[in-house]
């Protein structure tokens, strides 16, 4: 077929379009980037036949296959970003991947709030406007017994709405080894500075005691800030000064104390042999002014923060125009009273709460789904990298209890060198990527956060071409 042939047996835009492929094409990406992009590949169609390229096929086929590329690389360019994967890390809350997962529960009141009105700011007895965390605020209450709560965005904005309510303008202690610094170079000291108070630090990076806050009371000190060191621990030559020793101290100068606890646990995690973990309910009832917790991390729900404690407190940091900037929205409020509420049950709570459900699984349950998974794994993988049962160590994550680990259970695949990487990425590349860990010449895929092994079976027939590209 000669040059001229062969452009002029290219179809016309309107005839691609109503190709079975092309009305495909429309039906799933709309009518104008489909016409977008089935014109940019006619002009590479066009662009390789006049640089020499045989033209093959009927115009009809040609339509065809024009609209069948124009639609993959849609589906392509359209896809999500925030892809569903599989968490095989053996980290449960694992932070680059969205940390808690929903309680169904939660998840049935998220859809609730997304799909319909509800009473956010509504009172129904009084029919008027009404407070929107009144609803989470209780049920806060209820289970810690704190005489009051107040919900923002996440931990990191309770601690900002604390700080800038109570104390600027003027000094907070804190001691030097609780300076932290978590994931995303977010800083206690920056934080405190954004706030407008004054940081003094007090003590040493190992060592601080009651004296040490002591002295560095003045006249304009507006609170003592206990922090939790969620993501790193100070070993051998310490001490620590707890609340228990600075509630003294605290209410002879008339100063709030508040305690940053991090991860945010309610239960007594050591009733289901996982280790035990000092709770929002302990630090208040040693008597801290104020806690502040996240929602997602141990607590097991959406991504929120907390401050819960005295009353006159907690409604100056409601008062202050920061809470109106950090609020949550209704589709997390809603998730958050559902998760909440599986509080009121505990002994089920390992039931109900996947957080919970993954800490707490049994090493006979993740055996079951290893023996399962096997044989599809193995047969999609090279002979030279034949996989195998491991034990392994899995971790809380999120900068809960940072130096324990569970005994898990993996997949191993051996892949000494580079390898371990082109494994890695291959799995991860999967139309539902697997997220696993290299360590120690092989790639691990621990089954500690694995919900459904028949996913991850119907996945791996793919993985054989992955791996060859």
């Amino acid at each position: 077929m000669t040059m001229p042939t062969a452009l002029s047996a290219l179809p016309p835009v309107h005839e691609i379009l109503q190709s079975p492929e092309g009305r495909d094409c429309t039906a799933r990406h709309g009518h104008a980037a489909s016409l977008a992009c089935i014109r940019e590949v006619l002009d590479e169609c066009r662009q390789r036949l006049l640089a020499g390229a045989a033209g093959t096929g009927t115009r009809e086929s040609a339509a065809g296959q024009i609209a069948g590329v124009a639609l993959e690389r849609l589906d392509q360019r359209h896809a999500p970003a925030m892809k569903r994967v599989l968490n095989m890390t053996g980290t449960v809350l694992h932070t680059n991947l969205g940390r808690a997962l929903y309680a169904p529960r939660a998840v049935e009141a998220a859809m609730r709030a997304m799909t319909g009105p509800l009473a956010l700011e509504y009172d129904l007895d009084a029919g008027r406007r009404g407070q929107r965390d009144d609803a989470v605020q209780a049920l806060v209450a209820e289970i810690t017994g704190a005489e009051a709560a107040c919900i923002v965005n996440n931990n990191a904005s309770a601690i900002l709405l604390v700080l800038a309510a109570l104390a600027a303008g003027r000094e907070t202690i804190v001691s030097r080894g609780e300076l932290i610094e978590i994931g995303g170079s977010f800083r206690m000291p920056q934080i405190m500075e954004s706030a407008g108070t004054r940081l003094r630090e007090v003590g040493t990076t190992n060592r601080t005691h009651l004296r040490d806050y002591e002295s560095a009371i003045g006249p304009d000190t507006a609170l003592l800030l206990k922090v939790h060191p969620s993501n790193y621990q100070v070993l051998g030559f310490t001490h620590e000064t707890r609340c228990p020793e600075l509630l003294p101290l605290a209410r002879k100068h008339g100063l709030p104390l508040v305690d940053d606890l991090g991860s945010g646990v309610l239960v007594d995690l050591s009733r289901w042999g996982l280790p035990r973990e000092r709770s929002v309910q302990d630090a208040l009832a040693e008597g801290v002014d104020l806690v502040t917790f996240s929602g997602d991390k141990l607590l097991g729900g959406p991504q929120a923060g907390f401050i819960a404690g005295r009353r006159d407190l907690v409604e100056a940091c409601a008062r202050h125009p920061l809470k109106r900037a950090l609020r949550l929205d209704k589709v997390r409020l809603a998730a958050l009273e559902a998760t909440l509420s599986l509080y009121r049950d505990p002994d089920r709570l390992a039931e109900t709460l996947p957080t919970l459900r993954h800490l707490a699984r049994r090493p006979d349950e993740m055996r079951a789904m290893a023996q399962a998974i096997l044989p599809a794994l193995a047969a999609a993988l090279p002979a030279s990298h034949a996989p195998g049962i491991a034990e392994s160590q899995a971790q809380i994550g999120s900068g809960a209890l940072p130096l324990e680990t569970l005994p898990s259970l993996a997949l191993r695949i051996p892949a000494p060198g580079a390898s371990a990487e082109r494994i890695a990425r291959a799995l991860r590349r999967l139309p539902l990527p697997v997220i696993g860990r290299i360590a120690e010449g092989a790639v691990w895929l621990d089954l500690r956060c694995l919900d459904d092994a028949r996913a991850l079976v119907e996945e791996l027939p793919g993985l054989a071409a992955l791996l060859d590209e």
